[in-house]
């Protein structure tokens, strides 16, 4: 081992200590299958004190394998505590693979002194954390990091300045800039927004109060969420211990506001040379933002690899656990042990919706063809383009009853792929629905739609979503997106509505669907429809929304075929 400042220096005998994971550990570490067999038997170390960058303590549990030799370190700081599931997921389960695992609780949670304060404290408290490695006997000097979501975030933050021991890093489904996860063009993803709030205050202190607090949200989701106005009320619904950054997130939707300086870490990824790998799944909430972190790794010339599934944000870590966990252990062995062997051969792997196959492919997005697809009066989805710009079809949004949210990228268990049945049958509803395929379509990459709209009040959203009908009818949503309009009264106004990206495949008979409303609550705080801030609002004004003839759903459309390489879903 050297020191980054004074070259090498010794290291003390360290006699590991006789301490055994805690039991609640080993027992979820049994009931799971479809994971690499035990390499070591496992020690542990609970409740060492890490001085954080004002000398607040950092409680922190150290996993070790029972075993002779230097093994490489992985740096885990979390602010959901280092109980279930964490303990048996990062801690027991790497460092049977060979791994000192250092599980830390980020301040102010799981009994760690100072005040958690969502994103300003990581940068400093990430290196306060690595200088402490240095001091210890069993520090080999090959760091690594892994987990996901806010796990990820903090990985980040130690990337922006990144310590000369860091050799490799796997971002799940993780975070890198706060106010894309809470506002989207002005937009309040509500509830995200309640569903951190709870997650960031009770889930630290255990499973029995997260998932009070979350059975507590679910109960009064819709008495928050319709509240008038919506500001404070979700201090209800979140008990006595409301997070005091909350309303400050909830109220703040620009992006370039002072509140939201130094949040943001992406310029983390953007002159990074640390080898990342980057996890997440179609129906992430966080899933754009992992495409980000790619698209600037790329840019930097940085060794990367990504791995999409099926997943939402938390089934990645539940049904899709033996995938995650593979493709986490395989790219800290190559780069931390100098064993590439679990390695994939291409630097994306992609599972394909509709083929329910994966799929190895050179980059992300692969090549494509632009595809437009065009609304008709009659409810249709052609590829011939119109002729014209005129008004086409519209509806009443009334945020007093507004249109509901129904699956997609979301935190909670509702999130994901959903019969959209209901939801189209609504009269605040377009859906314009193409003939059924006569041949597999595939469309692998971003997916937009470009909208020209007029109103009459001059303020409104628009949701728009691709959705798969298979040949009984059954809707299912694949990828979405929502815009703000600022109108001028009834003249069109154009807009473009990023949809995310997708890996799907259309099979023959199934048609291709477009469904365009104005919101989709209470997954984004409803729209007043009078220029008011949706946090502050009291009055809301019902908006006359009309669709014209020069809109397009934009597909990215592989011509390619299906890989060779891909292998159905196990």
């Amino acid at each position: 081992m050297t020191s980054p400042t004074h070259g090498p220096v010794s290291r003390p005998t360290w006699a590991p200590p006789a301490g055994k994971p805690p039991l609640s550990a080993r027992m979820m570490r049994a009931t799971w299958r479809r994971l690499p067999a035990k390499l070591h038997d496992v020690g542990w170390e609970p409740g060492l004190v890490v001085p954080a960058a004002d000398g607040s303590p950092l409680i922190t549990d150290h996993y070790f394998p029972r075993a002779e030799g230097d093994f490489p370190t992985l740096l885990v700081r979390s602010p959901y505590g280092r109980g279930l599931p964490w303990s048996p997921m990062y801690g027991l389960l790497f460092a049977e693979q060979g791994f000192h695992v250092v599980l830390q609780s980020c301040r102010g949670t799981g009994g760690s002194g100072g005040t958690f304060d969502l994103w300003r404290n990581e940068v400093a408290d990430g290196a306060a954390a690595v200088s402490w490695l240095r001091e210890q006997p069993w520090f080999n000097g090959t760091l690594g990091t892994v987990g996901p979501s806010y796990l990820g975030y903090v990985q980040w933050a130690l990337a922006l300045d990144p310590p000369p021991e860091l050799k490799a890093m796997v971002v799940q489904l993780g975070l890198h800039d706060p106010h894309a996860l809470f506002h989207r063009d002005g937009a309040l993803h509500l509830e995200t927004a309640l569903a951190v709030g709870v997650g960031m205050t009770y889930q630290h202190q255990g499973m029995g109060p997260f998932l009070k607090a979350t059975l507590r949200l679910q109960r009064r989701l819709r008495d928050v969420t319709t509240a008038k106005p919506l500001r404070g009320a979700h201090v209800s619904a979140l008990g006595s211990e409301p997070p005091p950054w909350l309303d400050g997130v909830m109220t703040h939707p620009d992006a370039e506001d002072a509140y939201w300086r130094g949040a943001s870490l992406a310029q983390s990824a953007e002159r990074l040379r640390v080898p990342t790998a980057l996890i997440t799944g179609w129906h992430d909430a966080l899933a754009d933002q992992t495409f980000g972190q790619y698209d600037r790794l790329r840019a930097a010339g940085c060794e990367t690899a990504l791995l999409v599934g099926p997943w939402t944000h938390t089934s990645a870590l539940q049904q899709g656990w033996p995938e995650v966990f593979a493709e986490s252990l395989a790219w800290l062995r190559a780069h931390l042990n100098a064993d590439p062997s679990g390695l994939r051969p291409t630097r994306v792997r992609v599972h394909v919706g509709g083929e329910n196959a994966w799929r190895n492919l050179d980059d992300w997005p692969p090549a494509a063809d632009v595809n437009p697809r065009f609304p008709t009066p009659q409810g249709h989805l052609t590829e011939e383009a119109p002729t014209d710009s005129a008004p086409l079809a519209s509806f009443r949004y009334d945020p007093e009853d507004p249109t509901p949210s129904l699956g997609g990228p979301l935190l909670s268990r509702t999130a994901g792929p959903r019969d959209n049945g209901t939801l189209e049958a609504r009269d605040d509803v377009l859906i314009f629905t193409s003939p059924p395929l006569t041949e597999p379509l595939d469309i692998l990459g971003p997916v937009s739609a470009r909208l020209s709209i007029s109103t009459d009040t001059g303020h409104a959203d628009v949701f728009t979503r691709l959705c798969d009908v298979d040949a009984q009818g059954r809707s299912v949503n694949i990828c979405d997106g929502l815009g703000r309009l600022r109108t001028d009264g009834r003249e069109p106004s154009q807009i473009t509505v990023p949809m995310s990206s997708t890996a799907h495949r259309f099979a023959v008979g199934h048609r291709i669907r477009w469904q365009i409303s104005g919101g989709a609550h209470p997954r984004y705080a409803r729209n007043p429809g009078t220029g008011e801030s949706p946090v502050d609002a009291t009055t809301f004004t019902p908006v006359r929304i009309t669709l014209h003839a020069d809109s397009a759903l934009i597909l990215a459309m592989d011509t390619r075929g299906s890989d060779p390489s891909a292998a159905p879903n196990g």
